[in-house]
């Protein structure tokens, strides 16, 4: 008697055993994910949404729109500041603008100054939180010396630089009572120096409101991850450079928004301690004393205000060229939308 083999073959898959039976039933498909309708908003939640923000909106409207509209609307006249506008000359305010070489030397000193900014005040305020953020005696008078300069006013910080730094003042002096009389200089005319003259005092001025920044953005770092690396033989400076300054990106960035926009908008310094005329001369003018001299103080309302309107739009696309290619890796990080994954 012959006995038949028989050969049993397993599938191979799911699909197989889904095809085949499999001895099971074929699970039924997921049901469709329904879209939840959208909760109706009360009227007592936005009659509150407009108590709690109608009163700062109406002041963002009427202390930043309305003016850039208003001086928008004055540009287009020659307009001497009384009076209705009625000397209609059209895009003529913004060609003499862009075409007067005083503007130009005046935009190109507020670049350099954005950009001397970060050189200087970066590293030298980066080196010093990262020092002030480890335990040391007089921590806290050391962080009070350094942020004081920050809360004087600009008259005040003007006024004593432009006092000290006179061919007879203060600075000469002391250079010639220690015998180093031949490094006295005319700091503040001399168009080779006057640019870092000034620089030098921004530095001293702005340097502790990034300190202290930085110290705020470094006290979110955890204290488990630079132990760690501690532990496992990292220098004091590879965590500083390894760990800390990656972590401390967001806060970098923020602060480099902050220099550059402070920048363009550079006024009282320049105007206290070089004045309108003095300014153009030494190389230190910027975009705003060049609207200040061209338009109130002589006289020319719309001009003035066609120069606002510039210096409002270069402000604005720098900020938005910013928030686009180097503040959006922070940005989409923090916010949630259709891309997004919600938590």
């Amino acid at each position: 008697m012959q006995v038949r083999e028989t050969t049993v073959t397993e599938p191979d898959s799911a699909a197989d055993l889904e095809t085949t039976g499999g001895g099971g039933t074929t699970p039924p498909p997921p049901a469709p994910v329904r879209k939840q309708p959208r909760k109706r908003i009360s009227w007592t939640t936005r009659l509150e949404i407009a108590l709690l923000a109608g009163p700062a909106l109406v002041i963002f409207v009427a202390f930043v729109i309305f003016p850039v509209v208003v001086a928008g609307y004055y540009g287009f006249f020659s307009w001497q500041g009384y009076g209705p506008a009625v000397d209609f000359v059209g895009l003529r305010n913004y060609i003499t603008i862009l075409q007067d070489p005083s503007f130009h030397a005046a935009l190109l000193h507020n670049g350099m100054i954005a950009v001397l900014s970060l050189v200087f005040q970066g590293p030298v305020a980066i080196l010093l939180a990262l020092l002030l953020n480890r335990r040391l005696r007089g921590q806290s008078i050391i962080r009070v010396l350094i942020f004081v300069p920050y809360v004087i006013s600009e008259v005040v910080v003007g006024t004593g630089w432009s006092l000290m730094l006179q061919t007879n003042g203060a600075l000469n002096g002391l250079l010639e009572n220690i015998g180093l009389g031949g490094l006295a200089q005319d700091w503040l005319a001399n168009p080779d120096l006057a640019i870092w003259t000034l620089m030098g005092i921004i530095t001293w001025k702005y340097v502790g409101f990034a300190v202290i920044l930085f110290l705020a953005g470094l006290q979110g770092i955890p204290e488990e991850l630079t132990e760690a690396a501690s532990i496992d033989g990292a220098s004091f400076w590879q965590i500083q450079r390894s760990i800390v300054l990656p972590l401390l990106g967001p806060t970098l960035r923020i602060w480099a928004f902050l220099s550059i926009i402070g920048s363009l908008q550079l006024f009282d310094l320049v105007y206290i301690i070089w004045g309108q005329y003095v300014s153009s001369t030494a190389g230190t003018s910027t975009m705003v004393t060049y609207m200040v001299t061209n338009g109130r103080n002589a006289g020319s309302y719309g001009y003035g205000s066609a120069v606002a309107v510039v210096l409002f739009v270069i402000s604005l696309v720098v900020a938005l060229v910013y928030q686009r290619f180097v503040l959006r890796r922070d940005t989409e990080g923090a916010l949630t939308g259709k891309g997004g994954k919600r938590g």
